[in-house]
Formats: structure tokens, C-alpha cells, sequence
């Protein structure tokens, strides 16, 4: 095992009708003013902005409010929030939505809490040293970042999708009801299930060693987002189903399921945040598009964690050792196939030409440092071939 250090300070409110505690909550931090942030109409047309509003309402604590984040969330509405929150002397952000609301509230945090341009911190040109606090209502479970370290922003001057980590922006609370999920749309309800595999899976596949406690939670973690996805598949409104993904969601993404392994492989991520980046396509069928193509492609160089996968989430038994670990990615590829998620670019709906395709490499190369991955250390030339590969 290798040192590692966790910290996970969101405090989460789990359950049915868990909303109407935000007003005693965001009390509780002596703010004067509340940035409401959230997505489309769909918050208004279910009643969860009203019943918000009533219990900020009921603790006195007066709101501005600002939706309109869209998948992918845009620059040019983080500096709109920066704005209006330095206008109206905001100094609590309440996101209502799913991991781009929540992210798109990281980064207006980060703008108003530090002295340059906030995108510099996603270009890695500048450490965020504070954020103002945030408090999240969850909408959606996929994403995790209402306890992870986590923000993606996409510029649209050039298209570019970059992520940032600091702990100044892990939110301070989660309230976390999972019948709020229930009204999503079975796609996006699929990508997100497909995310939450994927943020554990990036830190199971690890050359770096490994931590049995840890691995045994990453295996039963992943072995429960498939079966209750299945579950959501024939029954939408099955609450327990529900209730296992919303904390799947938060389990996998802050950072409990890579403790002592030495991973942090991300590749899978990186090389689709360009592609959401380029095409705007949904994160987590983004993802399905291409982890196969990445297995295939990086399985040799770390066999003994592709067939533990294959064994222990799949029931793989028969064959060598190679045998048992391409099964295994065949097993993925199936349950993604099994909820309707795409297993290449073609399946995803795009058709990169060659000279996208080597946009998209150039830039993944140039983000990551031309040095991307711990279950095998991805290069440009990689990063190229595993995107041709994917089409």
C-alpha cells in the first residue's frame, strides 16, 4: 500500500424531503446573502426551487438567483455569477442541481474569493487560495461533487473543458434526497450511473499498488451502481435503487475508493473532456464512448488489476489470464449496452476527422503534461491512437 491522506469534511443529509432543512443549514454559517444557482426550468417545474425558497425564507436569509447551466457548464456564466455575487454582496452559494451546477458554483466561489482571473486556476496558471462556501442541493446523482475537490468548466472561446482540484471548494454541506432523481430523464439518469462507475474504476486501474480494504470497497461499490442501474432500467421509481446510486455517486468521487492504492488514473476523463470539450456531448456517455478502447489498449500493462475487475465484478472465472481480463471489458462493454449508453464515437452520435482527431490529442497532451495515466503512462501518440481507435 502506499501513504496516502483523506479528507472529506461534507456534511450529508440523506433522505426524503431532506430539502426543507436548507433554510437551520445555510444559517448556520452567518451569511448575509444566498446565490440560488441552477440549471434549466426543471427545478421550477417540480416545486423544489419554491420549497428552497420557502426555508430560506422561514430562517430570514435573503437570496439572488441565478440558473441557466447547461451540461458542460460555461465560463460565460461563472463570470456572470462573479458578478452578480460581488454586486449584491453575496457570500453563501446554494447550487440546485447536478455536478455541472454544482461545479459552475466551484468556480463563481473561486472568482470572488481570489484576487485574478478564475480561469487561471483552470489552466493551472494560478492556486485558488479560498472559495466562498457552498452548500448543495442534489439533483442528480452522478457526478459527486458535492464532496469531491472537484470543478470541470468548459470555455467556449476555443472550446476547451478543464478540470481543478482544490479543497477550498469542497462544499460544507450535501443535502441529498434521492426521489429528486426521480423525475430525470432515463438518459441522463444512465450517464450519470456510467459516471459513478467510472470515478472508481479510474482509481481501481492502477500499477502503483494496491490496498485490500480499499479495493474491497471499490468492488462492492461498483458491483452495486451495476445492479441497482439494471434495477433503474425496469423501475425508475424504485427509491431504494435510487437511494444506492445517490451514495454510490458521493462514495466514488471523494476519494474513499482510491486510499492506499496509488491510483489516480483519470485517462478515461481526460481524453473525454476534450471530446465533450470539441462536441458537447453528455459526460458520461462520453465516457462509456471510450473506456473499452482505452482497456484494450492499456490492459497488458496492468493485467493483474484487469482480471481482479473481471473476477470480482463480473463472475469472470475461465481462461488465462489475458482471457480473463478482455472478457472482463467485454462484460463493461455489455451493461453499458445493457442501459443504452454508447461503446464508441460512432454509438455516441460523432465522427471525428483525422485532423479532429489530432486536435484532440495535441490538447489532451498539452493539458496533462504529454503524461497521462498510472495503469500505463499515456503520451501523445497514445492519447491519438485510442481516440482513432474509438471511432
Amino acid at each position: 500500500m502506499n501513504n496516502f491522506q483523506f479528507y472529506a469534511p461534507t456534511k450529508v443529509i440523506f433522505g426524503k424531503g431532506t430539502e426543507a432543512q436548507v433554510g437551520s443549514l445555510v444559517a448556520g454559517y452567518n451569511c448575509k446573502k444566498v446565490l440560488l444557482h441552477y440549471g434549466s426550468g426543471s427545478v421550477k417545474r417540480t416545486g423544489l426551487l419554491d420549497r428552497i425558497k420557502k426555508s430560506l425564507d422561514e430562517a430570514q436569509i435573503s437570496y439572488v438567483e441565478l440558473g441557466g447551466v447547461v451540461p458542460n457548464p460555461r465560463l460565460s456564466l461563472v463570470r456572470e455569477g462573479i458578478a452578480l455575487c460581488k454586486k449584491e454582496g453575496v457570500d453563501f452559494l446554494l447550487p440546485v442541481g447536478g455536478g455541472s451546477v454544482i461545479d459552475s458554483a466551484k468556480a463563481i466561489g473561486y472568482g470572488c474569493a481570489n484576487d485574478f482571473d478564475v480561469w487561471d486556476i483552470f489552466e493551472k496558471k494560478n492556486q485558488p487560495k479560498a472559495c466562498l462556501p457552498i452548500g448543495a442541493v442534489v439533483t442528480i446523482a452522478a457526478a459527486g461533487s458535492e464532496m469531491s475537490n472537484s470543478a470541470v468548466i468548459t470555455n467556449e472561446d476555443g472550446w476547451k473543458k478543464r478540470g481543478s482540484n482544490s479543497d477550498t471548494c469542497r462544499p460544507k454541506f450535501a443535502i441529498m434526497n434521492p426521489e429528486l432523481t426521480m423525475t430525470l430523464p432515463p438518459y441522463q439518469t444512465r450517464c450519470g450511473c456510467v459516471d459513478i462507475l467510472m470515478h472508481t474504476m479510474e482509481r481501481y486501474f492502477t500499477s502503483k499498488g494496491n490496498m485490500e480494504i480499499t479495493d474491497n470497497i471499490a468492488e462492492a461499490l461498483m458491483c452495486t451502481v451495476v445492479t441497482n442501474s439494471l434495477i433503474l432500467e425496469k423501475n425508475p421509481n424504485d427509491y431504494d435503487a435510487r437511494a444506492e446510486i445517490m451514495w454510490a455517486s458521493s462514495l466514488s468521487h471523494n476519494d474513499l475508493t482510491g486510499c492506499g492504492n496509488g491510483g489516480n488514473d483519470f485517462a478515461t476523463h481526460r481524453l473525454e473532456h476534450e471530446l465533450g470539450g470539441m462536441f458537447d456531448v453528455a459526460h458520461g456517455a462520453g465516457l462509456a464512448a471510450l473506456w473499452g478502447t482505452w482497456a484494450r489498449y492499456v490492459h497488458k500493462d496492468c493485467l493483474n488489476r484487469f482480471v481482479k475487475f473481471a473476477r470480482t465484478v463480473w463472475n469472470v472465472t475461465e481462461g488465462t489470464d489475458e482471457e480473463i481480463a478482455l472478457k472482463g471489458i467485454v462484460a463493461t462493454e455489455d451493461f453499458f449496452r445493457k442501459i443504452q449508453m454508447p461503446t464508441n464515437m460512432r454509438e455516441l452520435g460523432i465522427s471525428p476527422t483525422n485532423e479532429q482527431i489530432t486536435e484532440l490529442a495535441k490538447k489532451c497532451a498539452i493539458t496533462t503534461g504529454n503524461n497521462l495515466g498510472s495503469a500505463k503512462v499515456l503520451h501523445e501518440e497514445d492519447m491519438r491512437a485510442i481516440y482513432e481507435q474509438a471511432r
